[in-house]
C-alpha cells in the first residue's frame, strides 16, 4: 500500500496533471505526470467500469499500488524532482498482467524523460 503523503486524492490535482502533464500511452496504461514543487511525489489511479468488474477493477488498482511503490523508491534513490502522476489503467490491464509491469515501466521512465527534457532552460528539449 502507498503511504498516505504519497497518494494523489483530490479531483483538482488530478484534473491539473492529466490537462496540464506529459502523457504517455501504452497498451495496457496511459501515464500523466507533470513536476511539482511540493515534495513527495504523489500518484492516483483511474480504473473505470471499461476494465471490468468491480473485482476485476480493485484486483488491477493492486498491481497498480504494487508497481508503482517499486517506482517511487527508484525515483527517490536517483533524486528525482516531485511530481504528481495519474496513470489510467485500459481495459487490456485486466487481462494481461505480465505486460502490465513492462508498460508501467516503460510509461513511467519516458514520462520522466519527458518533463526533464520540459525543465531544460533554453527551452529545447532532446529529440
Amino acid at each position: 500500500m502507498l503511504r498516505s503523503e504519497h497518494r494523489l486524492r483530490s479531483s483538482l490535482d488530478f484534473g491539473s496533471t492529466v490537462r496540464n502533464g506529459v502523457r504517455v500511452g501504452r497498451p495496457t496504461l496511459v501515464v500523466h505526470a507533470r513536476l511539482t514543487d511540493n515534495p513527495p511525489s504523489r500518484v492516483g489511479f483511474v480504473v473505470s467500469k471499461a476494465v471490468g468488474g468491480a473485482v476485476t477493477r480493485n484486483r488491477v488498482k493492486r498491481r497498480l499500488r504494487h508497481l508503482v511503490k517499486d517506482a517511487l523508491v527508484q525515483d527517490q534513490a536517483t533524486d528525482r524532482p516531485a511530481a504528481d502522476i495519474v496513470v489510467r489503467a485500459l481495459p487490456a490491464a485486466a487481462t494481461d498482467s505480465e505486460r502490465l509491469a513492462t508498460d508501467l515501466s516503460s510509461a513511467w521512465q519516458s514520462a520522466r524523460r519527458r518533463m526533464d527534457d520540459k525543465q531544460q532552460p533554453d527551452g529545447q528539449g532532446r529529440r
